[in-house]
């Protein structure tokens, strides 16, 4: 069983036993394995049904799916696309999807499928100029949340209560005020995530403070909370991974190559209302993060020079791999992938 596998990764790393990254496939620790896709686009969007079924987005249009583990993959992207980046894509089965594209204006658009991508429509497309659409995310199969950047000095918020099928702008009333350069990164689809039927939290940078904003009624109102991960122009909070409403990490750092990294972990266990920083961080810029199903102490976390495991919660982390990821997700089953430049998808194991 799965949890087998796990409870020996976590003794051989607790051991101190993690190989070096040219040791991986020597069965000594987690690594990736690459399922090939065929495609050069760069993606971040990634969703995760099971260990045979995924779903991955990015630029070019592209939209890919597999349903045998990765063995094979296809491009199942909306048509007359290709100038659009799906930055996120959102999948319930081998058959429905949501996909989100980024950008000012009509670029920001969401199309829904439910034949598996052999046809699409178009539910949304952005008719503010200022509006900039970063990611989405799903309480369920019909409720979910769309952020855009800071409109009118504080971030937007589209709802769906019919599975993306259509959506509406809420209120702002209930939304905190954002800093002057404030901004959401999408970089992973995970800028705004969610967790049981009710509670979501935005990842938000670019400013003075790295920020954490927490929503407990689907994106009405929201709370706002600093986070002692670094932030700037090009730095801060990438995105939130929750264990449950009250337990998760915030994960960031700096994206740009020529500023080091610190403080890239923030850990919480009242829902977001406090962050603190772990002992021990991943080194670099981490642009996604998930925890590791049916194992409540495990988190990935990955980032364009390299992949990193927690095992204790988000205290300590060990690089495993020097690959570059952009975001990692895993299914209901315990499968988890990775996703990231040049088309790379990958598998993780044990």
């Amino acid at each position: 069983m799965r949890w087998i596998g796990a409870l020996s990764a976590i003794a051989l790393l607790m051991a101190g036993a993690t190989p070096a990254v040219a040791d991986q496939d020597r069965g000594g620790g987690p690594s990736w394995q690459l399922t090939p896709t065929g495609s050069e686009a760069r993606l971040r969007g990634l969703s995760v049904v099971d260990g045979r079924t995924a779903w991955a987005s990015g630029s070019l249009g592209t939209v890919l799916r597999t349903t045998n583990g990765g063995r094979t993959w296809d491009s199942v992207g909306p048509p007359d696309t290709a100038a659009l980046q799906f930055r996120d894509i959102e999948a319930f089965d081998a058959d429905n999807a949501v996909a989100m594209s980024i950008g000012n204006g009509p670029d920001s658009r969401i199309y829904i499928t439910s034949n598996g991508g052999k046809t699409w429509t178009e539910t949304f497309r952005n008719p503010d100029q200022p509006a900039f659409y970063d990611c989405m995310s799903f309480f369920d199969r019909r409720n979910g949340l769309a952020l855009s950047d800071p409109v009118d000095g504080k971030f937007r918020i589209l709802s769906t209560s019919d599975g993306g099928k259509s959506w509406k702008v809420l209120p702002n009333t209930g939304m905190p005020a954002a800093q002057p350069a404030e901004f959401a990164f999408a970089a992973s689809g995970q800028c705004l995530v969610t967790a049981g039927h009710k509670d979501a939290w935005i990842a938000s940078g670019g400013d003075a403070k790295a920020r954490v904003y927490h929503s407990k009624d689907r994106g009405l109102t929201w709370t706002v909370s600093d986070t002692p991960i670094q932030s700037g122009p090009s730095a801060g909070v990438f995105t939130v991974a929750m264990r449950d409403t009250r337990t998760g990490v915030a994960i960031g750092g700096d994206f740009d190559a020529t500023k080091p990294t610190k403080d890239a972990v923030a850990k919480t266990r009242d829902g977001g209302k406090s962050w603190v920083k772990p002992p021990q961080a991943p080194k670099d810029y981490r642009s996604g993060a998930t925890y590791i199903p049916y194992l409540p102490i495990g988190i990935l976390a990955v980032g364009p020079t390299g992949s990193d495991i927690s095992l204790d919660g988000g205290n300590h982390w060990r690089q495993f791999d020097s690959g570059s990821f952009d975001t990692v997700d895993c299914g209901w089953d315990g499968a988890c992938w990775a996703a990231g430049e040049k088309g790379r998808v990958a598998k993780f194991r044990w």
